[in-house]
């Protein structure tokens, strides 16, 4: 299902099969909450169950899953403060399409696109192309669980990419992006750069550092295209699907029809010493 481990299968299968079970555990994470007001998170069934499913329905894992997750929204303050999709610098960028949930793929897993060099380097602030992704990011959750919780896809299409998008990304900007992708409770299953230049590994290998082994088994270059199945994969990946503008635009709506959304989900981080 989500591990290629057999026993991680059967557990998880177990789990789904007694429901009972299921809610018992989520009662134990929604008391642990509540004994542990600091790590002040999101005590919902559906946001407590996710979270649990996606630890493959192991407490345990869960409650360090969520502290992590909400130390991370306290501690990046300049990705998740002030998150309105209004806002001149957010509206810019999602203009731009920097971050595109297309579809699930042939394994029902969700897919995203990452436009790594949508944005102008001498224009806008890398922190804000990071701020506006997790915005469309969480907003995706929401709407789409089921996919998300199977784990995410991510092509990451370097077209255009030029030193400038490089030298924004320090080593210090890059330990944040990459400890931020394994926070979330969506895991990443493959991180595939396309269109990539002839050196970028000399740029990749700062990632690779900051990743967990299995993270970095999953991540693979292409000169072009894509090894993704997927039905809504875009024109410019050479699909069917929507194209980056029209996409860009959907979530763009999507953003600003959802704006009390963040109001509500910027109550939920820890409360640092």
């Amino acid at each position: 299902m989500w591990s290629r481990s057999s026993s991680s299968r059967r557990q998880v299968a177990a789990s789904v099969d007694d429901p009972d079970k299921v809610l018992r555990q989520v009662q134990e994470l929604s008391d642990w909450l509540l004994a542990n007001p600091q790590v002040n998170g999101c005590n919902s069934f559906e946001n407590l169950h996710f979270f649990l499913r996606t630890s493959k329905f192991d407490v345990e894992r869960t409650k360090k899953k969520l502290r992590t997750f909400y130390q991370m929204r306290a501690e990046r303050t300049e990705w998740f403060e002030n998150r309105d999709p209004k806002l001149p610098e957010i509206q810019e960028l999602l203009d731009l399409g920097v971050f595109l949930p297309i579809g699930s793929d042939a394994e029902q897993r969700m897919v995203v696109v990452i436009r790594t060099a949508a944005h102008d380097p001498k224009k806008h602030n890398q922190n804000n192309v990071f701020k506006t992704s997790k915005m469309i990011l969480d907003l995706l959750l929401k709407l789409e669980p089921e996919a998300c919780a199977r784990g995410m896809v991510a092509i990451l299409d370097m077209q255009g990419v030029q030193l400038g998008h490089a030298l924004q990304l320090n080593p210090k900007l890059i330990k944040r992006s990459v400890e931020s992708w394994t926070a979330y409770p969506c895991q990443p299953k493959l991180l595939e750069f396309t269109n990539a230049p002839r050196h970028v590994n000399i740029f990749l290998n700062t990632f690779r550092i900051f990743m967990t082994p299995k993270i970095r088994s999953r991540l693979f270059v292409r000169k072009e295209g894509t090894s993704v199945i997927c039905d809504q994969l875009p024109k410019e990946l050479g699909g069917q699907g929507l194209g980056y503008r029209e996409l860009a635009l959907k979530w763009k709506q999507l953003l600003e029809e959802n704006a009390d959304f963040y109001v509500e989900q910027d109550k939920y981080k820890s409360k640092l010493k």
